[in-house]
């Protein structure tokens, strides 16, 4: 009886040494983006040039499309019925979108999740309505990455905030204006921009002053 009970004592404490010993799991750190279907963003935008303001709603789909090789997530946009095409590979983070006549469809890449503060990344992109070939070339910093940011009252955490330049060979200093810094939270994605771009030169004309704030959202 006692070496039954002996040996009984040493299988349990040999189980509880093998489980102390096996290593916790990493945690998979979260997305900046949300694609479950019925997903929603409320957001709100403010001309700070009109001062008037506008409310959209983003909802998630049930629908991907595949454009440039890559499989992109569809979401609806209230305003104006449009959609919103959006890639994550790995860490990178696409957006397939528009921006204005100026500017062919674009893919841009406007998040990079694993980089340091102060590193970069650039994109050429070609502008359309001047009298001669004319080339932004768009250079986007991680100016700040971990903190927190209060956004209509909600607290976000580990938010990355990255600030984008944008210049054009060949046009004179002061034709060319640009204030553009957006902010990402895990699951939720952008949660607030402020955008200012100024551009008049050669026939090509295009002033944006917006402020952009995600008012709720409903991630399921």
């Amino acid at each position: 009886m006692k070496k039954t009970i002996l040996a009984c004592f040493s299988i349990v404490i040999l189980a509880v040494s093998c489980k102390k010993d096996d290593p916790a799991p990493t945690p998979v750190p979260d997305k900046f983006l949300t694609v479950s279907n019925g997903s929603t963003w409320n957001y709100r935008v403010t001309d700070n040039t009109a001062s008037t303001t506008t409310n959209y709603t983003l909802t998630s789909t049930n629908r991907d499309t595949t454009i440039n090789g890559k499989s992109y997530h569809v979401f609806t946009n209230s305003d104006g019925n449009t959609s919103e095409y959006y890639n994550v590979t790995g860490n990178d983070y696409f957006q397939f979108t528009s921006l204005s006549a100026q500017f062919d469809d674009l893919e841009l890449l406007y998040l990079k999740d694993n980089l340091a503060v102060g590193n970069t990344w650039s994109q050429s992109v070609p502008i359309n309505g001047a009298p001669f070939p004319l080339t932004a070339n768009v250079t986007n910093t991680i100016q700040e990455k971990g903190g927190t940011l209060v956004v209509n009252g909600v607290t976000y955490q580990n938010v990355i905030k990255v600030k984008t330049d944008v210049s054009v060979p060949g046009i004179p200093a002061g034709s060319i204006t640009t204030n553009i810094q957006r902010y990402y939270a895990p699951k939720f994605g952008e949660i607030k921009n402020d955008i200012e771009f100024v551009i008049n030169f050669g026939g090509v004309t295009q002033n944006i002053n917006t402020s952009t704030i995600l008012m709720s959202a409903n991630l399921l």
